[in-house]
């Protein structure tokens, strides 16, 4: 008791304005008084006495005072008699062990607070996902691409595919596209044959190792397999709350239902010599290897970006070891530019399974930023005629981005290349960077931003 009164005195001391600890404080200090005594010391010993076991049983968890701001509403967490498989300590050291490389890095705050932010209904962006800078975007991004997948080509009937489809959205149509776009890519990586959802319960499924560092969550989570489409559609819609709501973790959990659905065994035979994980730390946050939007895109977590198996190194030599390609064309493509590669002439190739994919929407890696280019012309990558002169629309993500960016493609007329063939090496500095990412796919295209300030 005194110990929670001194502890008390010390926060206030210190940290005035942090009123939500000291709340949090008093009303355990009021708990811990009606409690008897022998019921707290009973507890403390069965709680020290646990702990260096393991079970796959629910244990009840403490209260964890200072992981609150991290921590996901008791609203969003499901209940444990819903019937999903509650995860396993293995599972969960295999789990953070394909993710950072090791059982001991978590998420950090960036990534927690981190889920699908939808615009207003019924807006200019209503459609859009908003997104902030860092190691989440390029999981946001994807998945927005597969919204305007579903919005734009997953009509019933035979509905135009029309931008209008786009800035008409409800509420409930966010929900739905949400869904759809979410089961559409777990069931990609199921490879078609099933699906997993990863879900929060209120109680822990077991007691970690001494070598496992305890995130709050992930101890917590239950896993539910599908083997129809549907059934995956049906479940995340009936629980989009999970996915979509502040507090809710909800780009984690999609990650963990992502590796669940591939499984660990087939992300490590995906994988190569040149990876071993799928996230890495850069400038403080975890962000995606290319073997992570590969997952995304293709349902396959290969490391690079060109055609196939590569067995032959540039010079044509042979390789030790053969390097995992993209081997199937997506529905959604990806496209890359960086101007530091492209100084350092480093800028792989996309190849053509990601450039040319089946529908015209392509997730932007430009510059370690992540947006969206489409079109709703379905034709557009089917009739070479459509190639000639044609619009794309652009999407970042970024709050400041309030309408979406329209751009008129001139692939024809060529005079872009006449007029800039004297200053080839500084191309990168004059043009932004969008315009060389879409020259990637149309090589000297002309490129009109239609009065809107370019985005460099």
């Amino acid at each position: 008791m005194t110990d929670y009164q001194d502890l008390l005195q010390t926060i206030k001391s210190l940290q005035h304005s942090r009123l939500s600890y000291i709340e949090l404080l008093q009303e355990e200090v009021k708990r811990s008084q009606d409690r008897p005594s022998e019921k707290i010391k009973a507890d403390e010993d069965s709680d020290d006495s646990s702990r260096p076991a393991t079970s796959a049983h629910h244990v009840s968890a403490p209260n964890n005072l200072f992981t609150v701001p991290y921590s996901i509403p008791q609203t969003l967490a499901v209940s444990p008699s819903l019937g999903g498989q509650p995860v396993s300590p293995e599972l969960a050291v295999s789990l953070r062990s394909i993710l950072f490389g090791n059982t001991f890095h978590i998420f950090n705050y960036e990534w927690k607070k981190s889920f699908f932010k939808f615009r207003e209904p019924f807006s200019d962006a209503s459609y859009a996902l908003e997104t902030e800078r860092g190691g989440a975007s390029a999981i946001q991004m994807v998945v927005q691409a597969h919204i305007i997948k579903s919005l734009l080509f997953n009509q019933p009937g035979n509905s135009a595919c029309t931008m209008q489809s786009l800035l008409e959205v409800g509420e409930k149509e966010q929900r739905r596209a949400l869904a759809a776009a979410l089961a559409d890519i777990l069931w990609t990586a199921g490879e078609e044959q099933t699906a997993t959802v990863s879900l929060v319960t209120s109680e822990r499924c077991f007691t970690p190792h001494l070598d496992y560092k305890l995130d709050s969550f992930t101890e917590r989570l239950q896993l539910f397999t599908f083997k129809k489409k549907e059934d995956v559609r049906s479940f995340i819609c009936e629980h989009i709350q999970c996915f979509k709501e502040e507090g809710s973790h909800g780009i984690i959990l999609f990650l963990y239902s992502l590796v669940f659905s591939r499984t660990i065994d087939r992300i490590r035979a995906d994988f190569d010599c040149t990876t071993t994980h799928l996230l890495h730390l850069s400038l403080g946050n975890f962000v995606c290897r290319q073997a992570l939007l590969n997952l995304l895109l293709t349902g396959r977590a290969s490391p690079h970006v060109f055609n196939g198996t590569s067995l032959n190194d540039e010079k044509d030599q042979p390789l030790a070891h053969p390097l995992h390609g993209v081997l199937t064309r997506s529905h959604v493509g990806y496209l890359f530019w960086n101007r530091e590669q492209v100084k350092h002439a480093q800028l792989p190739l996309v190849g053509s399974m990601l450039k040319t994919p089946r529908l015209p929407i392509w997730v932007c890696n430009i510059n370690g930023t992540y947006s969206v280019l489409f079109s709703p012309n379905r034709s557009l990558l089917s009739d070479w005629k459509m190639e000639h002169l044609f619009q794309l629309y652009f999407y970042n993500g970024q709050p400041t981005q309030l309408n979406t960016t329209v751009l008129t493609i001139d692939t024809h007329s060529h005079h872009w290349e006449a007029e800039n063939k004297d200053i080839q090496g500084d191309l990168e500095k004059k043009f932004p960077s969008v315009e060389m990412t879409i020259r990637t796919k149309w090589e000297g295209a002309v490129i009109d931003w239609n009065g809107t300030v370019p985005f460099f």
